[in-house]
C-alpha cells in the first residue's frame, strides 16, 4: 500500500518528490465520493483499493482509541456510531463493485485485459482473481448442465456476447464539483442537433451517463 496513516489518524502518500497529508476527515469523504460514485454509475468505475486500505487501517485506529474511552463516558457511544457508519459505507462500496463485476464479469476482464500501459487498473488484485474465477465457474457450470447436452457446433459460447454490457446511456443526477464549459450533448433523437452546455460549479444536472463518465473518472462531477 503506497498510502500509511500518520499517529493522528492522517492519511499519508509517501513519495520521494512530495509528502501528501490527509486529514481523517478528508479520507473519509474520499470514501463516501466514490461510494455515491460507483453506486450511481452504470459501470464499473476504477478501484480505489488505496483508500479502502486507508479507511480500515483508520478503523483500527478508531477502534484502539474507543477502548481507552472510559466506561459510561457519553463520547464512547457517538464514536460506536461513526464507526459502524464508516464500515456501513465501505462494505456497501465494496459489495456494489462486486455486484458489478458478476453482472458484467466478461466485459469487466476485456477491459482490464485492454487497458494500456500506465492506465490505472480498474480491478483490485483480489477484484481481479474474484472476476477470473467467477468467469471459471460461470463456463463450468454451463458447460455441465447445458451446452454438453447440444450439438458439437452449439457447444461454444461467446460470454461477452451472452452477457449484456452496461448501459453507458442511462442518465444520472450529478453535482458539479470544477466548473466545466463546452460539454457536448448528444441528441436524443435523429430530428435534434448536437449542442454544448457549460456546467457551474455546485449545480446539479440530469445528463446522460455517457457524456459526463470522464468528468467522473477525474473527479471534475460527483455522482448523487
Amino acid at each position: 500500500m503506497s498510502d500509511a496513516l500518520s499517529e493522528d489518524g492522517s492519511d499519508i502518500n509517501q513519495d520521494d518528490s512530495q509528502e501528501e497529508v490527509m486529514t481523517p476527515a478528508e479520507l473519509i469523504a474520499k470514501l463516501e465520493e466514490a461510494w455515491l460514485n460507483e453506486k450511481f454509475s452504470p459501470e464499473l468505475l476504477e478501484n480505489r483499493s488505496e483508500v479502502v486500505e486507508c479507511v480500515m487501517e483508520q478503523l483500527t485506529h478508531m477502534e484502539a482509541n474507543l477502548q481507552r474511552v472510559k466506561k459510561g463516558d457519553a463520547k464512547a457511544g457517538f464514536h460506536r456510531m461513526e464507526i459502524d457508519r464508516i464500515r456501513f459505507v465501505l462494505s456497501s462500496y465494496l459489495r456494489s463493485r462486486l455486484q458489478k463485476i458478476e453482472k458484467f464479469f466478461p466485459h469487466v476482464l476485456e477491459r482490464e485485459k485492454s487497458r494500456g500501459e500506465g492506465q490505472p487498473s480498474l480491478l483490485s488484485p483480489e477484484e481481479f482473481a474474484f472476476a477470473k474465477e467467477y468467469y471459471a465457474n460461470t463456463e463450468t457450470y454451463l458447460r455441465a448442465v447445458a451446452l454438453k447436452r447440444m450439438p458439437p457446433n452449439l457447444q461454444a459460447v461467446d460470454m461477452l456476447k451472452a452477457v449484456p454490457e452496461p448501459c453507458l446511456d442511462s442518465f444520472v443526477f450529478l453535482r458539479v464539483k470544477e466548473q466545466q464549459e463546452n460539454i457536448l450533448i448528444e441528441p436524443e433523437t435523429d430530428e435534434q442537433r448536437d449542442f454544448v452546455v457549460d456546467l457551474e460549479e455546485g449545480s446539479q444536472h440530469l445528463m446522460r451517463y455517457r457524456t459526463i463518465a470522464p468528468l467522473v473518472s477525474s473527479g471534475a462531477v460527483q455522482l448523487i
